[in-house]
């Protein structure tokens, strides 16, 4: 299970099709589960906060985000969300890939706006609330997409994709710096990482692995993760197969064990403890707790 299935299995209703991917997805923390890990990937994501409070990260910026606010996330940008303990949040997903906004010539609306933004090389705010510029007007965008979506109509993709460049208009509108190139590829070993555990976690790593794949030597590699991500890289990889096992227990009748060994755990005793130190409760507990649990 990669990143993508763990982040998408509460998926509704698909709003798109392979020609127009745009999709919205409905969440909730702790009922769904307790955090998505750092990850990146090609699509824009927009998060937004329907209800409660949750912690979002996004470029090691982390904040609270309550009911109202969005977050938006560029292409290839790191980010995560968590929940705040003793407290729920709900939010939707929006992602959609840039290039249903192009034509097929590369022309000045991509070259001024579109690659500038998609590309990093303009400054804009991630996080937005009343206060910040451009918070009602790419709310009222974003408010007007969820409309369309709920009922679509025959040619609702036109519809849509006009609300998408009202969007881009306001991010654009938003920065501060524009004309000012700022790097283009941040946290660019990071990424590398943070890949590598998405697509191995369930296999043997070690921090000499992570050193090769980060160009780093060992020392300097546990350094670097560590002021980055704020824990140590062991912690983080046992953290990572504890999130995907609590999925897998309530996704699968996989036995306990079966998991543990699927997510590179193969001590048992080890996962128990590990598991309850991080949900409270043993594996085989969170199970029964979440069993009727509607996926």
């Amino acid at each position: 299970m990669d990143i993508k299935e763990y982040e998408n299995y509460h998926e509704r209703k698909e709003h798109s099709r392979q020609t127009f991917p745009y999709n919205t997805y409905l969440c909730s923390m702790p009922l769904d589960f307790s955090e998505v890990p750092m990850h990146w990937h090609d699509e824009m994501e927009i998060i937004y906060i329907k209800k409660g409070r949750g912690m979002v990260s996004v470029e090691f910026d982390e904040r609270i985000v309550s009911g109202g606010e969005f977050v938006v996330v560029l292409p290839g940008q790191l980010h995560g969300i968590r929940s705040v303990p003793g407290e729920s949040v709900e939010y939707e997903n929006i992602l959609f890939r840039p290039e249903i906004l192009y034509g097929k010539k590369d022309d000045g609306l991509r070259q001024d706006f579109f690659n500038p933004l998609f590309q990093m090389k303009i400054v804009i705010p991630a996080f937005y609330g009343e206060g910040v510029p451009g918070y009602w007007e790419i709310k009222e965008v974003l408010d007007g997409c969820d409309s369309i979506c709920k009922e679509p109509v025959e040619g609702y993709e036109l519809l849509l994709k006009s609300r998408l460049y009202l969007l881009i208009y306001h991010l654009c509108q938003t920065s501060g710096q524009r004309g000012r190139v700022k790097n283009s590829r941040p946290h660019e070993e990071m990424k590398l990482v943070l890949k590598y555990v998405e697509l191995h976690y369930m296999e043997k790593i070690t921090i000499a692995d992570m050193a090769e794949v980060s160009g780093f030597s060992a020392s300097h590699f546990m350094k670097y993760f560590k002021q980055n991500m704020g824990q140590s890289f062991i912690d983080y990889l046992n953290d990572y197969r504890l999130t995907m096992a609590s999925r897998m227990l309530v996704a699968s009748e996989a036995s306990v064990l079966s998991i543990a060994q699927e997510v590179g755990i193969d001590n048992m005793s080890y996962f128990n403890r590990v598991f309850k130190r991080k949900f409270g409760m043993t594996p085989r507990d969170f199970r029964k707790v979440n069993e009727n649990r509607n996926l």
